[in-house]
């Protein structure tokens, strides 16, 4: 059933819109909920496809569904229609504004929309892809304040890395943290590349999703296999490889390979000249978790993300 969440006018007979599809058993349900959102940011689009595969097997199976599924594909609809991270015309991040306030700006109103119609889920889904520069293996991502709360419910996402960062880091500003203080446990998943579909990703997930469905009585389903993931909560088991020089970057590993110290992670290249400028490498054993795909780069450039210690296989 397509609901509407926030509705304000626009100039020249527009209307934003931000809508959710439920789905609920005909009987009402159990009370249990869980609430899938994604397109915060415009050029983010993985969310959506995960999305998609929610549906359609709710869809094929509806007699196993007994509690409510909520499904937000398009939180920040002017920002994915223009291919625009942020809210198109205020030139801000929509991840920036929450909780919001149902009497301020136009993009305070939008928040504080979301955020009503998300209280009372038993759990949320915060679905983000990286940007166009970088790809990310599928993680979730904890702040220590919420660990407590959140990382049973992410050891059965079926993602890759569990990566938690401290309090320092925290913005009180985000629709995760604004959820979490409302008492709604919410995980921010990241995977994937900005503006492109990683179907594989997609898949992994939505078998998360329906795991952690049939753990809270929202879906009726045996074995649905999920994968161990790799935790890391000390920052100091994440290596950054930046670019010492500006060029073109050019690969030479994939994201979620095992390294050993001193493989060739990449190159930095110039055109005019055909020189290699510098090669990358790992400082020493670990897992590539992140991995550069925009070529171009400047120096400082993030380049790469390494798990210093080698985790077992998380498959």
């Amino acid at each position: 059933m397509m609901m509407t969440v926030a509705c304000l006018p626009l100039p020249v007979d527009e209307t934003l819109e931000i809508k959710k599809n439920r789905f609920c058993p005909g009987n009402g349900g159990n009370g249990r909920r869980i609430s899938v959102v994604t397109g915060i940011h415009g050029d983010e689009l993985e969310g959506q496809l995960v999305c998609f595969q929610v549906a359609k097997r709710i869809r094929e199976n509806p007699e196993r569904l007994l509690g409510t599924v909520d499904l937000y594909p398009a939180i920040n609809p002017l920002g994915i229609d223009s291919v625009t991270r942020g809210i198109p015309g205020f030139d801000l991040d929509m991840n920036r504004t929450f909780p919001g306030a149902m009497e301020g700006s136009l993009t305070e109103h939008l928040a504080a929309c979301v955020v009503q119609d998300l209280v009372g889920s038993d759990l949320c889904l915060d679905i983000h892809a990286s940007n166009i520069y970088l790809t990310e293996i599928p993680q979730i991502r904890i702040n220590e304040l919420h660990r407590e709360k959140l990382m049973p419910l992410a050891m059965e996402a079926n993602v890759d890395l569990i990566w938690v960062h401290g309090a320092n880091t925290v913005l009180e500003s985000t629709l995760a943290h604004s959820m979490n203080s409302l008492g709604v446990p919410t995980l921010v998943v990241e995977m994937g590349v900005g503006m492109r579909l990683t179907p594989a990703y997609a898949d992994q997930l939505t078998q998360g999703i329906f795991h952690l469905m049939e753990r809270l009585r929202i879906w009726k389903e045996e074995e649905i296999p999920v994968r161990t993931p790799v935790v890391s909560e000390d920052p100091d088991e994440v290596t950054y490889l930046n670019a010492p020089v500006s060029g073109i970057f050019q690969k030479k590993k994939n994201h979620g390979e095992h390294l050993k110290k001193g493989d060739e992670v990449g190159i930095v290249l110039n055109p005019y000249t055909g020189e290699v400028l510098t090669s990358m490498t790992a400082p020493g054993d670990g897992w590539l978790f992140t991995i550069r795909e925009y070529p171009v780069v400047d120096e400082g450039s993030l380049i790469a993300r390494i798990l210093r210690e080698p985790p077992g296989c998380a498959g």
